[in-house]
């Protein structure tokens, strides 16, 4: 039966555990509300870095928060808690997104003294991330459907259904985007190799 006619494949072991934690956390376990955390957390940010940019860990943050705080409020396994995370990191992603439109841009002084480097800026935490930078760069290069199906399917692990829920498509729809978009990331990858 495929996915779309509504079977699920087995849970993963890192779902099972998820899910578990995420049941002991909504009973004020706060050790295995960090668990959780510490296993959606790190692929979310990656999905909001590939939407937002450069505010990916504000964005993150507030999604975070609002999670936190309507944990009592989630039913269902680890898959379900990742796709629920997933959609409210994208819905902050949006808002944040709209507000940037909405928001006068600094005249060229301004951003020169806003792109000063931080005072933390260490070589290893540049070299450390430029491979993740320029992966995010060349999803972020792909058409945004194609971007946002790639990222929650390979970032945030999501399989095609629950990716299909949190952009509101049909998983098929989901799966055809997601594999242009690393058909196309192959081919350009594979163009720079040469």
């Amino acid at each position: 039966m495929s996915e779309e006619a509504g079977s699920r494949a087995p849970a993963e072991p890192c779902d099972l555990r998820l899910g578990e934690a995420v049941e002991r956390a909504q009973r004020g376990d706060e050790e295995a509300f960090a668990e959780a955390y510490r296993t959606v957390y790190p692929g979310l940010l990656g999905y909001v870095r590939g939407l937002v940019g450069a505010d990916a860990e504000d964005v993150a943050a507030e999604a975070w928060l609002e999670i936190a705080r309507d944990l009592g409020r989630f039913r269902g396994d680890g898959a379900g808690f990742r796709g629920w995370t997933a959609t409210i990191a994208r819905h902050r992603a949006l808002d944040h997104l709209r507000r940037e439109r909405s928001r006068p841009r600094p005249a060229p002084v301004e951003q020169d003294l806003l792109d000063l480097p931080a005072a933390v800026d260490t070589a290893g935490e540049a070299l450390e991330s430029l491979s993740t930078e320029q992966a995010l760069a060349l999803v972020k290069s792909l058409p945004r459907d194609q971007a946002e199906a790639v990222l929650l399917r390979v970032v945030v692990g999501l399989d095609g259904p629950t990716a299909a829920r949190v952009l509101g498509k049909r998983p098929g729809a989901v799966r055809s985007a997601a594999h242009r978009g690393l058909k196309r990331l192959a081919r350009e990858l594979k163009g720079r190799a040469r």
